[in-house]
């Protein structure tokens, strides 16, 4: 059988890549090819970025109201078509289908907050600043702006950006994950259909060669990114080379702290979704679990007892918690931190090594897998295994909680579970991380509070969504006038 071929949408039409390289996308869950990707090259961005250029100049002058009304148009599309996108994305990358119900309704709340942008674009001005001087700032749009998108969110993340910069004047260009390109091919059709004008929004396809043909070219003003924080070093480190504005979101190493006086049972389905939703392919994922005091022995019981309730299998059955991971190659990586953690010393308290299901033999299945008696030192504790794995870290008191949260590199989330108002204030005031829960397992802001970590979990100053994402698209212009 031929497989589908995912083509490029370039200046308003569907056009194949001139590559004569592809990749396969695989279903997780069956171990199977579902169709192939192109490896696009350098003239495909370059196609790309000089439709976007030329689109650029009318959609600048596009009042803002206006562009906004192709996205209440765009809105409402997306809503048509929600449960059809929501099934490609987890056909194509696994998670359970509850969890893409959620991504794509991430993805249209994204539209939705950047249709306020006759109040998020606004400046301000100041009469007098001198005797008959007046001064004001507005802001403008600049050009071409592109994203790079991981696997893990292959509907929403894209949506972190792509809405903002067009709403706001820009132009754009996304390289969705070579390995799960489908859900973008079809929120480009549905794009498509909603009739934006040629140029405003293309898609290119590919891997290394497209992302360092994006973040090389001269035209593009700047890059979003989300992945691997070596990766997000890297594509901030090329864009401070090339004078490009960047955000680039890296990766994880999320504590979840229990306090004894925390309501256990209360809180366990957040924390089995927290560190086993997407298999543990979530930048706010839990990988470390950080009881304190005598609460451990409790919470130990009830957490493995709750993930062993847990149904694995195909992301399409309703009730499915949780999925593969993303590759086979994927899986590999994970054992092996596995096998580091017992080699390290680590106490195996549930083994999803050998986890397989009998409907899908050829699926990238690893089962949930805990360790006790992890020490901050061993590499599990240390290293973003992106998998769905967990190593507990007792702990005896709150300070030890704060420096094993602010010694591990990574400051994109944590979470605390207590209802000591003390605690929490302690909490959020001495960690490093960015985002912070509170008797929530999953510290995800909604679209109107911006997205992003510190330290080596996010590269620029200026983060996804939320009122932020108005300023790294536009330039603050300031006009200082008098008149005689």
């Amino acid at each position: 059988m031929t497989l589908p071929v995912i083509k490029n949408y370039i200046d308003g039409e569907w056009v194949e890549s001139n590559t004569e390289v592809f990749g396969d996308i695989m279903n997780p869950a069956l171990g199977e090819k579902i169709a192939q990707v192109p490896y696009g090259t350098k003239e495909d961005v370059d196609m790309a970025v000089a439709a976007a250029r030329k689109a650029y100049p009318e959609w600048r002058k596009t009042p803002p109201i206006t562009r906004a009304r192709y996205l209440f148009r765009l809105k409402e599309a997306f809503e048509e078509q929600f449960e059809e996108i929501a099934e490609i994305l987890t056909t194509e990358q696994g998670k359970a289908i509850d969890e893409s119900r959620g991504e794509v309704r991430r993805m249209i709340e994204n539209v939705e907050h950047a249709t306020g942008v006759t109040t998020m674009m606004t400046g301000y001005c100041l009469e007098d600043i001198a005797k008959g001087v007046d001064c004001s700032l507005q802001r403008q749009p600049m050009g071409v702006f592109a994203a790079i998108a991981p696997y893990n969110f292959p509907g929403m993340v894209p949506w972190w950006f792509l809405p903002y910069a067009i709403v706001t004047g820009n132009t754009f260009i996304l390289k969705p994950s070579e390995q799960v390109p489908m859900t973008q091919a079809k929120v480009f059709e549905i794009i498509d259909g909603v009739g934006f004008p040629e140029g405003v929004v293309n898609t290119v396809n590919g891997s290394r060669d497209v992302v360092n043909a994006l973040l090389d070219h001269p035209d593009i003003e700047g890059i979003s990114f989300v992945g691997a924080t070596p990766t997000a070093k890297y594509i901030y480190e090329r864009c401070g080379a090339t004078g490009k504005r960047v955000q680039a979101l890296g990766g994880a190493k999320n504590i979840v702290a229990i306090m004894p006086d925390a309501k256990i049972d209360a809180a366990m389905p957040s924390l089995i979704t927290s560190f086993f939703g997407c298999a543990g392919q979530r930048c706010l994922s839990g990988s470390i679990l950080a009881p304190v005091g005598e609460v451990a022995d409790e919470l130990i019981e009830k957490f493995i007892s709750s993930t062993k309730a847990m149904k694995i299998g195909s992301g399409l059955d309703e009730q499915t918690g949780m999925g593969p991971v993303i590759s086979g190659a994927h899986r590999d990586r994970i054992l092996a931190y596995i096998e580091k953690g017992i080699e390290e010393g680590a106490d195996l308290i549930l083994d999803g090594r050998d986890f397989s299901h009998p409907d899908f033999p050829n699926g990238y299945f690893v089962g949930p897998t805990i360790f006790d008696n992890v020490t901050p030192d061993m590499t599990i504790a240390k290293e973003e295994i992106f998998g769905p794995v967990v190593s507990i870290v007792r702990a005896k008191t709150l300070d030890d909680v704060v420096d094993l949260i602010n010694t591990r590199g990574f400051a994109n989330a944590a979470c605390v579970y207590t209802q000591n108002a003390a605690v929490v204030r302690q909490f959020k005031y001495q960690v490093n991380p960015a985002m912070i829960g509170v008797n929530i397992g999953i510290a995800a802001p909604m679209s109107f509070f911006p997205f992003g970590g510190s330290g080596n979990s996010m590269f620029g100053d200026l983060k996804g969504h939320g009122r932020e994402i108005f300023q790294f698209y536009t330039d603050a212009k300031v006009v200082i006038e008098r008149y005689f």
